[in-house]
């Protein structure tokens, strides 16, 4: 009877050491501004992460209320964010970034103020209770068609890119904010979004070691504390399986070639990528098999019953013999080591500087130094209030439409009374280039015309909506906040190398001469 009863025990132990391994390796989403009651029940039961999205943030106070309320219930949480900054923001989603983007930090490139931007931003993240951010973009942006990466990379070159992103890494993590390096083997060289599809990179593996994965190299030596796997197909590397679900790249190539040893995490399991081909469960069991010790859900799906269903995918595909228990169990004691890291890591981070020009005014330094001025005619700054007619594309779902970009807000403060209209072409639905041209010239009437732009490379109607308006209208003032990658034109051209808010106060301050 005694032996029977101290079987069971151990039996029971030993599922329950199973089924909180599963929930520990889960980086879960959720709605609202308040953590549920569902989510701080999982974090008893185990759970060691909680991923945060714009939809959960309102301001600082709130964020770090939220913050005390998720370690109230487990005190040694990973609570991690999707900040990038510049285009990519969750802390100021709603108002624009306070620092500028990837592109606009490459195109300074100065490396110590790309570390003295991301310390800025990880003292400010962790003064709000978050310790791991999903970034730097570590994609060298050699496709320059890329629909997803853009403005999030620092570049097209591989050094320049390799420098930043250790810079970055660097300085975020001298915050005590443990950095994640996305998206390996590397985003840059694709031409569908992997939030909507699979993307293929037919490099031969020459290029994939010169281009792809030099900045991890990079990053992994400046010892960042996590990487991020993407959904993305590479033949060369593994022609069968896409890069999170592949044991070749994330073991063979991330851990044992590279000699990286930090946690590694996955893009969003519900990205159609995976979701709309091998689905949540079974890509979540197969990227752990494969290397991975984090999986990363919940910009869509965020529920209790996702949580649910991908703990019972775990747990059943060890009971199967599908996925060793002991890797589960490695991945697991990953996601643990991070978080004692990040514990260990915050009292002597909140003592360290920010570097010389403060985190307040660091941002704008960064966005004023990163503008390129194309003028055409010698420029004079506006002194009445302009038309701001801007050129939307239909943003990717990493930027999303929430947040509000462009030069006329901040305009508006230098020159009141400016007035602005939005308009969209064919690849939004809308109007074609020549009739998005012409509205934009009936709205502005007699004002002078500011044409802000975001990637006129890729969209042939706002290229058209250009000629329209410089035909009619030469001293149009044009600018650019994507990559800009088509030729300055307009009485003036301004590239601010992003569409955060401090670029687009800097481009204003420029317009109206301050």
């Amino acid at each position: 009877m005694t032996t029977l009863a101290s079987g069971t025990t151990a039996s029971n132990s030993a599922e329950d050491g199973l089924t909180r391994d599963a929930l520990t390796v889960l980086q879960p989403g959720f709605t609202g501004t308040t953590a549920p009651d569902w989510l701080l029940r999982r974090l008893g039961e185990g759970l060691a992460s909680v991923g945060l999205f714009g939809r959960n943030i309102a301001s600082p106070d709130q964020l770090t209320a939220l913050t005390a309320q998720l370690r109230a219930e487990r005190d040694d949480v990973l609570v991690a964010i999707d900040e990038e900054s510049g285009d990519v923001t969750r802390l100021e989603v709603r108002t624009g970034s306070s620092y500028p983007g990837n592109h606009a930090l490459g195109a300074v490139d100065d490396v110590e103020l790309t570390r003295e931007v991301a310390s800025a931003l990880g003292h400010r993240l962790a003064a709000c209770g978050v310790n791991l951010n999903w970034a730097p973009s570590a994609d060298v942006n050699s496709n320059p068609d890329n629909p997803v990466i853009g403005v999030r990379s620092f570049g097209a070159d591989p050094d320049l890119v390799a420098r930043h992103t250790a810079a970055y890494v660097t300085g975020l993590q001298s915050a005590g904010v443990a950095a994640c390096t996305k998206h390996f083997p590397g985003h840059g060289d694709t031409a569908v979004d992997s939030h909507h599809a699979m993307p293929r990179i037919d490099a031969a593996p020459s290029v994939l070691q010169a281009r792809e994965l030099a900045p991890f190299r990079a990053a992994i030596a400046a010892g960042t504390r996590a990487v991020m796997s993407a959904h993305i197909l590479v033949p060369a590397l593994d022609p069968d399986r896409p890069a999170t679900l592949s044991r070749r790249v994330l073991t063979g190539l991330l851990r044992e070639e590279l000699g990286y040893d930090g946690l590694i995490v996955t893009d969003g399991m519900e990205m159609q990528a995976i979701a709309a081909t091998y689905g949540i469960e079974r890509g979540s069991v197969l990227a752990i098999a494969a290397g991975a010790d984090a999986i990363c859900v919940g910009g869509g799906l965020a529920d209790d019953e996702t949580v649910r269903r991908l703990r019972d995918a775990l747990v059943s595909a060890v009971r199967a013999g599908e996925l060793a228990e002991e890797r589960l169990a490695d991945a697991a004691a990953r996601v643990r080591a991070l978080a004692a890291w990040t514990a260990a890591t915050a009292a002597r981070a909140t003592r360290s500087a920010t570097g010389p020009n403060g985190a307040a005014e660091i941002g704008l330094v960064a966005a004023r130094r990163a503008l390129r001025l194309t003028p055409t005619t010698p420029y004079a700054p506006l002194t009445e209030a302009p038309y701001v007619a801007v050129l939307a594309p239909v943003a990717n779902i990493a930027v999303g439409d929430e947040t509000p970009w462009g030069v006329a807000a901040e305009l508006a403060h230098l020159l009141p009374d400016t007035q602005t209209g939005t308009f969209t072409g064919d690849d939004a639905g809308g109007d074609s280039g020549e009739d998005v041209g012409a509205a934009a010239l009936a709205a502005a009437g007699s004002r002078r015309i500011v044409a802000v732009v975001r990637d006129e490379h890729r969209h042939p109607w706002m290229a058209t909506a250009l000629d329209t308006l410089l035909t009619s209208r030469p001293d149009t003032i044009v600018v650019e906040m994507g990559v800009p990658q088509a030729s300055p034109r307009g009485a003036l051209h301004i590239a601010t190398h992003g569409a955060a808010r401090v670029c687009g106060r800097a481009a204003a301050e420029v317009i109206a001469g301050e």
